[in-house]
């Protein structure tokens, strides 16, 4: 716990916490997924439940089977579920919360009272559709029991099982678990009128785990948040880390502060997406988040029923963190490949800067960078921005050295309009005002 109280993460928090009289606020911020500021307040424990934050494991597990080529994100989800209600949804829906089915399952307060079996649920929840699919973001904790349930269908492994052995073991979140291990928080909710603080239940939620089961602390959801940014050697791609922050589906009233992609709740945040979840259950409320350029993340847990606003907190504590961090370029790596390629380009006059890092090579323009990996034959493939999906070619001399590199229309030179080089056009002439 860092003791400055001069800090502005602590300053937050401590008006936080007064202000709505929470039992326990724990909170951390990190970079590169480690932490590097964590603060504990009043009743803390070791771990919380984290709820919704449940889903973004369930969906990096469907993008792990998506990836393995077991199916694809478009393909109804009865192909891989048969006999289920909402069989016409799209994986690709049901993960970003547009399929327009109903929000939640029918039967009890679900969150309060241990979980039913899958085939109670099925039997309770025969389709109905609030929204025509696709037309907007509509959130469903039942969609993602369609999801964990697939998941074991295609692996034939219980969900939980699947998480742990293919996500938390290789990534090492050890702390993340099914149920509250010893020294967990106690799940509390305030009552509005007298100010009685109660002790809310926290169940096994049975088919319904997938969507909101787990427990787990401010180092573990750092390391993991940073991990849906960045992605994993093994684990999450970071090819497929940027598809699943790609929005899917926005809210109509909120989309100019942020939107839904692949599991990923996304928070517009300057000139950069903010990535993660928020979780709420009786007894807690949870979030992290973590920038997506500068990979400074946040973590914020409670256990409360209200009285904090986890996404906002984190981009709060997020901005606090970042005040001296710019956003990092792209780092060179001299045995690099593409070595040779690297330094100053020009299209037309326009500079850009070629850095060759150990994934390929990085091409820096006006502050912007545009990534590409090698595509064979000695050819790269854009990974994001304008380029994303287009091809880079380099043309060499005889001697092989680079001469100039071609990618769509774009021809790059060393010197600005090499007149060696195939570009449209006629050459530049003198201009004065």
């Amino acid at each position: 716990m860092t003791e400055a109280a001069t800090d502005p993460r602590q300053a937050l928090l401590d008006q936080i916490r007064e202000k709505s009289r929470l039992p326990g606020l724990v909170a951390g911020t990190s970079r590169n997924g480690s932490v590097d500021w964590s603060c504990a307040l009043g009743e803390t424990g070791k771990a919380y439940r984290v709820a919704s934050i449940t889903k973004t494991f369930t969906a990096v597990a469907v993008m792990r089977l998506r990836d393995d080529g077991r199916l694809e994100l478009d393909d109804p989800v009865g192909r891989h579920l048969p006999g289920v209600p909402y069989a016409d949804a799209t994986i690709r829906r049901l993960l970003a919360h547009a399929s327009g089915m109903t929000a939640e399952p029918t039967g009890p307060w679900w969150e309060r009272v241990p979980g039913a079996s899958w085939d109670a649920l099925v039997a309770a929840n025969p389709e109905h559709y609030v929204f025509a699919p696709g037309r907007r973001h509509h959130y469903s904790n039942l969609g993602f029991a369609l999801l964990g349930r697939m998941v074991e269908e295609q692996v034939g492994d219980p969900w939980w099982d699947v998480v742990t052995d293919t996500i938390l073991d290789p990534v090492g979140l050890t702390a993340t678990t099914f149920n509250a291990p010893d020294g967990a928080a106690i799940g509390t909710s305030r009552h509005p009128l007298t100010g009685d603080l109660v002790r809310e239940p926290s169940e096994d939620e049975g088919a319904m785990a997938p969507a909101g089961q787990l427990w787990s602390t401010v180092d573990d959801l750092c390391r993991w948040v940073d991990v849906l940014v960045a992605g994993h050697p093994g684990v999450l791609s970071a090819e497929t880390a940027a598809e699943m922050r790609t929005v899917q589906a926005a809210d109509p009233d909120t989309q100019h502060r942020g939107g839904y992609g692949l599991g990923l709740r996304l928070h517009w945040e300057d000139q950069s997406t903010v990535v993660g979840h928020t979780g709420s259950l009786p007894g807690f409320l949870a979030g992290m988040f973590c920038d997506a350029r500068s990979r400074v993340g946040a973590v914020v847990l409670t256990n409360a029923t209200y009285g904090l606003d986890p996404e906002g907190t984190c981009a709060q504590l997020i901005a606090a963190a970042s005040d001296d961090s710019p956003a990092p370029g792209p780092v060179a790596d001299p045995s690099s490949p593409a070595a040779d390629l690297a330094g100053p380009w020009y299209w037309g006059n326009v500079p850009f800067e070629l850095v060759a890092t150990a994934s390929g090579i990085s091409l820096v323009a006006g502050g912007n960078e545009s990534r590409l990996v090698p595509d064979g034959d000695g050819t790269y493939r854009g990974v994001n921005g304008y380029w994303a999906g287009e091809q880079l070619r380099v043309h060499r001399d005889p001697d092989g050295t680079p001469r100039h590199l071609e990618v769509v229309t774009f021809v790059l030179t060393r010197t600005p309009y090499d007149p060696k080089a195939p570009i449209p056009g006629k050459a530049p002439e003198p201009y004065q005002l």
